[in-house]
Formats: C-alpha cells, sequence, structure tokens
C-alpha cells in the first residue's frame, strides 16, 4: 500500500513539474511574443520602397521642382520617390495627416496654422503627426492682372473678379491676409477659386480681373501668360508690408525683379517660404538619409529656384517642430536647430 502510495506521490510531483516547465515555457513564450513585437516594431522602422511626395498644380513651382528633388531623393537613397500633383499647402498637410503620402510641399504659414488648427485647420482640427524636414525657398506673393487694366494698388481690387487660388491653398490665406491690412475682406471682391493655370487663362480670355498667386519667381502659369500679354504685378505699399510682417511674422518683404515677365521695373511685395513636411512614421534613418540627399545635392537641381536652396536657410521661417531624422543630420552638419 505504502509502495503505491509513494508511486502515486511520484506521478502527481513529476506532474507538477511538467506543469511548472509548462508554466515556464507560457512566460518564455510572452518573451518571445514580446520579441515578435519588437520584430514588428522592426518592420515598421525598415527603408521604404517607395514615398510619395505632394507637389503642387503642374503650372506651378511645387510640381517641376519636386519632380528634381524626387528624383534626387531615388538616385541617393534608392527609395522610389514619386512627385505628384496637388491643390498644394494646406490640402498636402491634410493628406499627410491621414496617411495618404508621406513627403509634401507646404507654405510655411500654412503648416504653422495646421500646428495651431486655425484658418484652413480650424474644423479639421490641429494636425499632430506631421514634422519639418526642412525649408527650401521664397514664396513670392504675386498679384497678377493684365499691363492694360486700371488695377494698380490692392485697393483697387475692391468689385473686381479675383482668383484667391484654389480651395485649400496657402495662396487663399495670403490673400486673406493682405486684404486685411489693406482694411478689406473676402467680402470686397468677386472671389474666383481658381488654380494657377485656370488663373492665367482667366486673364487671357478676360474672365477674371486679378490673381493672387503664391508661387516662386519665375512662375511658369505667369510666364506663359506675359509670352502673349502683357502683364503687371500690383505692387505693396510699403506700410502695408511692413504691417503684414508684424502681425505675422512668417512673411518677409520681397521684391520681383524688373525683367521678370517683361516687367519694366522692381515691384513690392512679400514672401513666404516654401518647405517640405514629413509624416513622423517615416523612420528616423529614413529622413535622415532623405535630407542629406536633398541638402548636399542642391546643385543639381535645374530650376530656377535650386539656387535658393542652401543648407544655411534650411530652418528659416520654420514654427514646427523637426522630424528627429531632419535634427540629426542638420546637427551634424552645423546648422543650428536651436
Amino acid at each position: 500500500m505504502k509502495k503505491k502510495f509513494f508511486a502515486l506521490l511520484s506521478v502527481v510531483f513529476a506532474l507538477s513539474l511538467f506543469l511548472v516547465a509548462c508554466g515556464g515555457g507560457s512566460e518564455s513564450s510572452g518573451g518571445n511574443s514580446g520579441g515578435s513585437n519588437e520584430g514588428e516594431k522592426s518592420k515598421t522602422e525598415e527603408k521604404p520602397k517607395f514615398l510619395s511626395m505632394l507637389t503642387g498644380g503642374t503650372s506651378g513651382t511645387y510640381y517641376p521642382l519636386g519632380g528634381e528633388i524626387a528624383k534626387i531623393i531615388t538616385d541617393k537613397t534608392g527609395i522610389q520617390t514619386d512627385a505628384v500633383s496637388s491643390n498644394a499647402s494646406a490640402d498636402n498637410v491634410i493628406a499627410l495627416s491621414e496617411g495618404n503620402a508621406e513627403i509634401a510641399f507646404v507654405q510655411t504659414d500654412v503648416m504653422a496654422a495646421a500646428v495651431e488648427g486655425i484658418n484652413a485647420f480650424e474644423k479639421t482640427g490641429k494636425v499632430t503627426n506631421v514634422l519639418a524636414l526642412g525649408s527650401l525657398y521664397p514664396e513670392t506673393i504675386q498679384i497678377v492682372t493684365l499691363a492694360k487694366s486700371n488695377i494698380n494698388s490692392v485697393e483697387d481690387l475692391k468689385g473686381k473678379k479675383v482668383s484667391v487660388g484654389a480651395p485649400g491653398s496657402g495662396t487663399y490665406i495670403n490673400a486673406q491676409q493682405i486684404l486685411e491690412v489693406h482694411g478689406m475682406t473676402m467680402d470686397d471682391i468677386d472671389v474666383q477659386n481658381l488654380d494657377f493655370a485656370e488663373s492665367t487663362g482667366g486673364l487671357q480670355d478676360g474672365n477674371i480681373d486679378a490673381a493672387f498667386i503664391t508661387a516662386g519667381t519665375p512662375t511658369g502659369a505667369v510666364e506663359g501668360l506675359s509670352a502673349t500679354n502683357p502683364v503687371k504685378i500690383v505692387p505693396i505699399a510699403q506700410d502695408k508690408v511692413d504691417a503684414l510682417v508684424k502681425k505675422y511674422p512668417y512673411y518677409a518683404e520681397d521684391t520681383i525683379a524688373s525683367g521678370t515677365y517683361g516687367l519694366k521695373e522692381d515691384v513690392n511685395t512679400v514672401a513666404v517660404l516654401a518647405m517640405l513636411a514629413v509624416v513622423d512614421s517615416v523612420p528616423e534613418d529614413t529622413v535622415y538619409e532623405i535630407t542629406k540627399a536633398i541638402y548636399e545635392n542642391t546643385g543639381s537641381i535645374t530650376h530656377a529656384k535650386g539656387k535658393y536652396i542652401k543648407l544655411e536657410n534650411a530652418l528659416k521661417g520654420i514654427g514646427i517642430d523637426l522630424h528627429p531624422g531632419a535634427e540629426k543630420y542638420f546637427k551634424e552638419a552645423g546648422v543650428s536647430t536651436e
């Protein structure tokens, strides 16, 4: 009887050891599961094979310049990067925030508004997953009309058919703010929401009287118009420039040089900066490579704006957080990120 009891006790003990071992195995499995999560995390940090870069309308500056920058990224990093036409700035930021692209051109003022959740972003709310990669070049606010028109000042736009840019564009906000410092609102003009090509086409056909165009000069659409119709760029008076810069510090005084579009004299105006924004989910090492590729290969950019894209200007006008990958590159390159 005792033999049977001890035999049974041995079986129970052996079974207990087995269960403990299984329990340990389960914990180990949990560790492996954690390892699996790490594997999944590593997978998300892998270098992407494709990137989508949102630019702007095909007749503006963003699209052709974006094509060249996308090629630099593709050639130098091995990541196939495609430049995609879009409605620009505000729409680009929203598309990034919704995961529809990884990189985008945007105006510095629009990006600042997105982070604050104001202007075009009042309904959508603050954008929290988009970061800065770097500034590119000044974007000049051009108020374009035909040379034969009687529009010679911003005040002369009252009651006129004026294009203020495609819905969701930074141009719209620029127009709104410039009208504001002149004591005007959108209600004082006959608003036309047209893109650059539609704006210049409308001027040529006589369907509109003037157009706000925010883009690097010379802008293709305006050049095309000036080839067949002498154009005029409406100046902004110095006191209004000063008032605008004081209220909205992301603006800077700018001049459209004589000879541009056939102009006979310099035109006083303002500019914001074009920048590249990137979603925060793009891996740090990838953004580091992209930033390095762009700012160390600007000499290969043939577009007229390429000469303005310089490492020393890469952080001008940026009022939002840098992507860690971009920040890493700029620090290594000796550019202050403070």
